[in-house]
């Protein structure tokens, strides 16, 4: 379990994070949404303990979490944005890398290895030094990484930055299989239909302070499961209903440039961050 209590990040002036209060089980996907400049990559670097709170405190299953305690660290990976890895190494001399770091035998490192690459399919690959892979191939790499020391809980910045549309459906069916394995996951995503598809519960952030936090399903059935999607003065405006009969019946005295749809997680995303956004 993940306990984030008050958890406040200053730059001089600037709160980058502000009180935030967060709890994340065991074995749990979680989601962590905010515009740019939200707090989000800020929040994951301190849960890395790249950064240290202003105030506040993280725990983990009920340990402190800090730059010292070396038990409680190993149990946490984090995958960020940038690829991180020597452009000319090969992928299984990046993982021999990794195992070494952790003091890891030489043949634990060899079968931890060949299972983490044979996961996520990049076995054929594995003499195929970094600078030749592709965007996918690296965050994969990337992942295998991360776990060679099997953590218990995965960090993951922004995974999917970048790829094409089937490599992060690859790069999903990974994830998916990692939680099956009652890994914690906690993602920052500015990929909301990611969000919607993977996480159990996702928090919404915007300017490092909590705006709420549930289920995908739950926070669309709040906002309405159905949309009518409404051309205006050349505006597009949108509105929710509970029911597709009350959404029909909407779209029925609507003008010819109107649509009904299914409400997504963007959408509530739009709908309490973005309209914000927009009356600054």
């Amino acid at each position: 379990m993940i306990e984030i209590r008050n958890l406040t990040k200053k730059f001089g002036d600037f709160t980058a994070v502000g009180g935030l209060d967060l709890t994340i089980e065991t074995g749990e996907f979680f989601g962590l949404l905010g515009p740019n400049g939200a707090g989000k990559t800020t929040t994951i670097s301190m849960l890395s303990t790249v950064l240290l709170p202003t105030a506040g405190e993280i725990r983990i299953d009920g340990q402190k979490l800090d730059r010292k305690a070396s038990a409680v660290k190993r149990k946490l990976s984090i995958i960020t944005q940038e690829y991180s890895m020597r452009q000319d190494m090969t992928m299984d001399e990046v993982m021999e890398y990794q195992g070494r770091l952790y003091y890891m035998p030489k043949k634990e490192i060899r079968a931890r290895s060949d299972e983490l690459l044979e996961f996520a399919g990049l076995i054929d690959y594995r003499h195929r030094v970094v600078r030749h892979l592709s965007g996918g191939m690296k965050r994969k790499l990337m992942i295998c990484r991360a776990l060679m020391t099997e953590p218990e809980i995965l960090l993951l910045d922004e995974p999917t930055a970048g790829m094409d549309a089937i490599s992060r459906r690859q790069m999903w069916n990974l994830l998916r299989q990692l939680h099956s394995r009652n890994i914690t996951i906690l993602l920052t995503t500015h990929y909301i239909d990611e969000a919607q598809s993977l996480c159990e519960r996702v928090a919404l952030i915007d300017k490092g302070r909590l705006d709420t936090i549930d289920t995908p399903d739950a926070l669309i059935s709040a906002l309405g499961h159905f949309a009518v999607d409404e051309n205006s003065d050349e505006t597009l405006v949108s509105h929710y209903f509970p029911t597709r009969e009350e959404a029909i019946e909407y779209l029925s005295g609507a003008g010819r440039d109107a649509t009904l749809r299914n409400t997504t997680l963007e959408d509530v995303f739009i709908e309490r961050i973005g309209r914000r956004i927009d009356q600054k």
